[in-house]
């Protein structure tokens, strides 16, 4: 109920000031002002986050939105609780439980006690899900959906999936078997990850310190490519197939490849939901995490040696 958020002004929250390393830019706020409710938002008490590449290239300064300004707080992923409403949220409410994922943000991210959101990118959370476990989708979960929606992916068609142990592809192979309904699915990774990739419900688990999938005999119908570069993935494609790739961004690609970037929006959230309240998809959580909000720069700091499994989870926060 309403009467039971007394939201505070100031909160604590991790700032950058200035672009560049995580480790040097990066400095826990005590007392950093509670962002203001616009119309259409909804202030939200952040329970969990989570971390994705793109976090660290928006610290760095590779990645910014028009119209950015410093100083800022990262994150994009958040399960917490609506606090406050604006006067035109017309379908959230104060106590709802919601996650979603904030693309557009500007300045206000998501590693800290309370954030602002449109009500159009949150969904009501899960209730199978905890809030460590909802935190960890949404970037992944609309980046995976998207790019195999796009790439034409369907009932009884062949993925081969690059990178498939990491937070996009861990997520990828499950909503290729349980929700496009692939006939098979294959993925790559290093060898200690395998027994990963076959309990996610790959049918072939590629050593790619091994084996050039490139030069496998068999062509699959769509690549989803989560590690690049697209010039080896278009040579395991089928004619008339298809390579969606997450990283080859901003460069001409060669055909049939394209670039897909994930968006902020409930409706692949509201999609997925009856396969997670069923179980049949899974967040796939980082053995070494959660990572105490306390922790965050060492959290950023492993995100970084490219060698974390599933995602990387802030809980709880603070």
């Amino acid at each position: 109920m309403a009467e039971n958020f007394v939201v505070p002004t100031r909160m604590k929250a991790w700032v950058y000031r200035e672009h560049g390393d995580v480790a040097t830019v990066l400095r826990l706020d005590p007392e950093l002002e509670v962002p203001k409710v616009r119309e259409g938002q909804v202030l939200v008490k952040v329970v969990a986050a989570a971390l994705n590449p793109i976090d660290t290239l928006r610290v760095n300064g590779v990645y910014q939105l028009p119209g950015f300004a410093l100083p800022a707080v990262p994150g994009y992923d958040l399960a917490g609780i609506v606090v406050k409403v604006g006067r035109e949220v017309k379908e959230l409410k104060v106590g709802d439980e919601v996650y979603g994922c904030m693309l557009n943000a500007n300045k206000d991210g998501t590693l800290a006690e309370y954030t602002v959101e449109e009500e159009s990118f949150l969904a009501l959370k899960p209730k199978k899900l905890s809030f460590e476990e909802a935190a960890s989708l949404p970037l992944v979960i609309q980046t995976a959906y998207g790019g195999l929606e796009r790439a034409g992916l369907s009932r009884g068609k062949s993925v081969l999936i690059l990178g498939g142990a990491g937070g996009v592809g861990t997520i990828t192979i499950r909503l290729a078997k349980e929700v496009f309904g692939a006939s098979r699915v294959a993925a790559t990774s290093s060898a200690g990850k395998l027994d990963l990739l076959k309990s996610l419900g790959a049918d072939l688990a590629i050593d790619y310190t091994k084996v050039n999938f490139e030069d496998l005999p068999e062509k699959f119908d769509v690549v989803y490519d989560a590690v690049g570069p697209s010039e080896r993935a278009v040579k395991a494609v089928k004619p008339g197939g298809s390579v969606v790739t997450i990283v080859d961004h901003g460069r001409e690609l060669p055909p049939p490849a394209f670039s897909f970037i994930g968006t902020s929006d409930r409706s692949t959230l509201e999609k997925v939901k009856p396969f997670l309240e069923s179980g049949k998809v899974k967040p796939v959580i980082n053995p070494k995490s959660p990572f105490p909000f306390a922790q965050v720069v060492e959290a950023f700091s492993y995100l970084q040696t490219g060698r974390a499994t599933g995602k990387v989870v802030i809980h709880p926060v603070p």
